[in-house]
């Protein structure tokens, strides 16, 4: 999970797996794989950032890199 802040200053907790995409419309918008969309105070970069630790911390991003390995 990772805790983002929304338009209204309330953190809150979200799946890092469940989200999509990450866009700046200009505000901060993240798209979920059911369609949903968040819009919270925290730049792209942030949560791209935030994505990557959560991903390290779960052990997913040494997944993806063994995958990557394996098809070249």
């Amino acid at each position: 999970m990772i805790e983002l802040k929304k338009l209204n200053d309330e953190s809150f907790a979200l799946n890092a797996i469940l989200i999509e995409q990450v866009q700046a419309l200009p505000d901060t918008t993240i798209t979920l794989i059911n369609g949903k969309k968040v819009i919270v105070q925290n730049t792209v970069a942030e949560v791209l950032h935030l994505i990557k630790m959560f991903y390290k911390e779960i052990g997913l991003q040494e997944v993806y890199k063994q995958v990557g390995d394996q098809n070249e």
